[in-house]
C-alpha cells in the first residue's frame, strides 16, 4: 500500500493513488494537472520523511470540477441596542483525482 501526506489547500491530506480529494480554490481548470507537494511517503514497510528524499517525490493529480463547498450563516447581535447583522459565505472549492505517486 502506497500512501502521501500531502500539503493540499492549507490543509494536510492522506491520499493513494485512485482517491478523490477536495480541496480549496486551485488554479486551472478541468482536465489541467497539478502536482502537490509531499510531506511524508509510505511505500508498505519503507516511511520517507527526510526533506532531500521528498523533494524527489511527485504527487500529480487531475483536476475534475470546481464546485462551492455548503452555505455558512453568519449572525452578529447585541442586546439592548437593536444591532442585527447577518452574512452568508461559500467557499470555492476543486475536486480532484491523485494520478500518480512516483518516487
Amino acid at each position: 500500500m502506497v500512501y502521501a501526506i500531502v500539503r493540499a489547500g492549507g490543509r494536510q491530506e492522506k491520499v493513494s493513488v485512485g482517491d478523490f480529494v477536495t480541496l480549496n480554490r486551485v488554479a486551472g481548470g478541468a482536465g489541467s494537472t497539478i502536482e502537490l507537494p509531499a510531506l511524508l511517503l509510505v511505500d508498505g514497510e519503507k516511511v520517507t520523511s527526510d526533506s532531500a528524499e521528498l523533494a524527489k517525490v511527485k504527487v500529480t493529480a487531475e483536476v475534475l470540477e470546481d464546485l462551492r463547498g455548503p452555505k455558512i450563516v453568519i449572525q452578529k447581535y447585541k442586546n439592548k441596542t437593536g444591532y442585527k447583522k447577518r452574512q452568508g459565505h461559500r467557499q470555492d472549492l476543486t475536486k480532484v483525482k491523485i494520478t500518480g505517486i512516483t518516487a
